[in-house]
């Protein structure tokens, strides 16, 4: 029976209707437009609204819905925590859609973008075929969805997979307590910030990147690297050692078939799979590293709605 797939982001709400073998009927995106609060919940409400009217249309019977959320969602409660959506420390997303809906006999799942990562590229990317799968989602920060024997681990929770906050240097520095040591400096941010750093401790003399202050972006490291910068090389090279170190406990833990590389900066970081494999192979237990496959995500920045609408058709 088609779903109603939601993609929540920081900036957009992503909608579509799907059927049961993912195939796209129809679809759109809309901005936030800077929305916070129940302002947030009140245009998902609208949208899901829209799109079942749309299926009613088109005869069209949506059995249930689901949605993908940037931060923690309580499956008991169906109250989440999204960091980038102002005043979503605690929202009722399910309670509110319970009453704002125009059909009560829609079911409504609401989970983790990490989460709903890995559901998708198991539906319909990469993982196709796995019951042990990792989805290391390395953006703005880092997150991993963890599918263990074909379901996803949400821990005790439902913060599983916060792996921004593994630690993989010494000694502890206070500059890790809001987003972790392995985020600090292997996200999306991190990669600026460290930039910044070097750049600060007088650790080149020479850089492309140099003169531009804080505004320095993850991208503009991955275009000086991509000219040979010395600083810019030193920043990604530091990156490639964390991100094979963490891909190194994920395997020693959890002995994947496969983990998946997404988000914004695998994009560009896609070259360095090979280079992230061998940091890997030096820290990892050796047969699971032998055994394991690191690929790009095949889905982008669709991979949290195909996880959504794989949600919504779970039992």
């Amino acid at each position: 029976m088609p779903v109603i797939a939601l993609d929540l982001g920081g900036t957009k709400l992503a909608v579509a209707v799907l059927d049961d073998d993912g195939n796209l009927l129809f679809g759109e995106t809309s901005s936030l437009e800077k929305r916070k609060g129940t302002e947030v919940g009140d245009l998902i409400a609208q949208q899901a609204n829209k799109f079942l009217k749309k299926a009613e249309q088109e005869n069209i019977r949506i059995g249930s819905l689901g949605i993908c959320v940037p931060g923690i969602a309580h499956a008991d409660t169906g109250r989440v925590w999204a960091p980038n959506i102002p005043a979503w420390d605690d929202y009722p997303l399910r309670e509110t859609l319970q009453h704002e809906l125009r059909s009560k006999q829609v079911d409504i799942k609401i989970d983790s973008d990490r989460a709903c990562y890995i559901l998708g590229e198991v539906w319909r990317g990469n993982a196709r075929g796995c019951r042990d799968a990792i989805f290391l989602s390395v953006g703005t920060g880092i997150g991993a969805g963890i599918l263990c024997n074909n379901q996803v681990l949400r821990g005790a929770h439902d913060i599983a997979g916060a792996i921004g906050w593994m630690s993989l240097n010494k000694p502890f520095e206070k500059k890790y307590i809001s987003c972790g040591c392995f985020e600090y400096n292997a996200s999306g941010e991190g990669i600026a910030k460290v930039a910044n750093e070097w750049i600060r401790s007088e650790r080149t003399k020479e850089s492309l990147l140099k003169n531009r202050g804080d505004s320095i972006t993850a991208k503009d490291v991955f275009d000086a690297y991509n000219k040979n910068d010395e600083l810019a090389v030193s920043v990604i090279h530091n990156a490639i050692e964390y991100w094979g170190m963490a891909t190194a406990n994920l395997v020693s833990l959890f002995n994947p078939e496969k983990i998946i590389f997404g988000g914004g900066v695998f994009g560009p970081a896609l070259q360095f799979l090979d280079a992230i494999y061998d940091e890997a192979r030096k820290w990892a237990q050796p047969i699971s590293i032998g055994q394991v496959q690191l690929l790009g995500s095949a889905l982008g920045s669709e991979a949290g709605l195909y996880g959504a609408g794989y949600l919504a058709l779970k039992d």
